[in-house]
């Protein structure tokens, strides 16, 4: 086990999400401080804190606003919080609020901390649109011009090309290689086939309307009622889908030799998640009954110009060779799905005496068991806003260890850059 953990034992308290929807649909008029400052409030208000505990908030976004670029402080900003809380925004890409819950872990481990709030955002109907670098250099110029005379001057060696708008892409800086076209290498590269990729997204489907149906899903949500209609549940799940509706989709990153589709890859979303983490005597003494305790994390990353969302099948071992444990001995797995192919080549990674070869360790890592993974369904189904998605796993395990009385549990999140990040909780 880290011997940081062991010097002071950090809690998860409380963990609260917004409804993750489908990007444009209803929050595409929302902003993502808007999303982050209402999951905060609604987080203190039902976990019963008053926001003068709270020593910081971390906070995760990937695609930040220009005019908000820490939404981190916007959240401690709240007429909750007294305004001396410090606060700030981090970015690992789909890690991003798993990153925003291991610094806060660390800072409470340390001693700097008793109480932080962690989470993170994504909202991808807000996202910056920007100019060309020549429209921006003529706009710089045209704001010191000193005559209207040179402002029309300057205005007047626009040319259309200038603008044109550039949007931020989901694609590597290094490569030029996006997430999709990645996974699509992974799979042909892995033999993971189409008809496993579209099973195992069934699977995230139903798991998550059936948690959905029964309230487990729903529990972790705060209904959003300042639109026009109530939002109470995510609204990418697809309780009617089958195979042959999956099927019936064509791929999109190789149109004629390609087997990642839509429907077997999580969608845009747009969503907040947040996490109360405290230290275990400072837990006690308010009187929270702790979901879990922080065990041990782990990062890597590989080659983004090779298997770009393999960095989990570094990260996982790692987490557990911390928490001083072995895969049999968990009772409870989340895994970001960010798409079928990138969770079914950690899988065969995980179980394969060839990766644990590579990875020198004695021998596999270990076999995936669906009976105790994934029991919600997972990001294809419910959506992946990228700041959020590790908030998000973190509420959800500690949930399920509760329910199914299991006393460790883990989560695997891949990440752009070719990152891994993993988590090990206890109970």
């Amino acid at each position: 086990m880290s011997d940081l953990f062991t010097r002071r034992r950090v809690a998860v308290v409380a963990g609260l999400r917004t409804p993750f929807a489908r990007s444009g649909s209803v929050f595409a008029d929302v902003t993502a401080v808007q999303l982050s400052r209402f999951i905060g409030r609604e987080i203190l208000a039902r976990a019963e804190l008053a926001g003068s505990e709270v020593d910081e908030v971390v906070w995760g976004q990937v695609i930040p606003s220009v005019l908000a670029p820490n939404t981190g402080r916007e959240v401690s900003l709240l007429p909750q919080f007294p305004r001396t809380v410090p606060a700030y925004t981090l970015n690992r890409a789909c890690a991003s609020a798993g990153q925003a819950v291991t610094n806060a872990a660390d800072q409470i481990a340390l001693g700097h901390a008793d109480v932080i709030l962690a989470g993170g955002v994504e909202s991808l109907s807000d996202i910056p649109i920007l100019h060309s670098r020549r429209m921006s250099r003529l706009l710089v110029e045209a704001s010191k011009a000193k005559s209207p005379g040179q402002r029309l001057a300057t205005f007047a060696r626009v040319r259309p090309r200038d603008l044109v708008p550039v949007s931020p892409a989901i694609a590597e800086p290094s490569t030029g290689e996006s997430m999709g076209q990645s996974a699509e290498k992974m799979a042909k590269e892995n033999g993971i086939s189409r008809e496993d990729q579209d099973r195992y997204a069934l699977m995230s489907h139903e798991r998550a309307a059936a948690a959905t149906a029964d309230g487990r899903l729903t529990a972790e949500i705060a209904p959003w009622l300042e639109g026009a209609e109530p939002v109470t549940a995510d609204n990418g799940i697809r309780a009617d889908s089958s195979l042959e509706k999956l099927a019936a989709l064509k791929p999109v990153f190789d149109r004629k030799y390609g087997s990642v589709t839509a429907g077997n890859s999580s969608p845009l979303t747009d969503g907040a998640a947040a996490v109360i983490l405290m230290a275990e005597d400072k837990a006690r003494s308010l009187g929270y009954e702790p979901l879990a305790f922080v065990r041990s994390y782990a990062v890597a990353a590989v080659d983004p110009g090779w298997q770009l969302l393999m960095g989990p099948a570094y990260a996982v071992p790692r987490a557990l060779t911390r928490a001083g444990i072995g895969w049999a001995e968990l009772g409870a797995v989340e895994i970001h799905e960010a798409f079928a192919a990138q969770v079914l080549s950690n899988v065969q990674a995980w179980a394969s005496r060839a990766w644990a070869e590579r990875l020198g360790l004695p021998g596999p890592v270990g076999e995936v068991d669906w009976a105790r993974t994934n029991l919600m369904g997972g990001s294809i189904a419910i959506g992946h806003p990228f700041g959020a998605t590790g908030a998000r796993l973190v509420t959800t395990l500690a949930n399920e260890m509760k329910r199914r009385d299991v006393q460790y549990g883990l989560i695997s999140v891949c990440a752009q850059g070719g990152m891994g990040w993993a988590m090990v909780l206890e109970r």
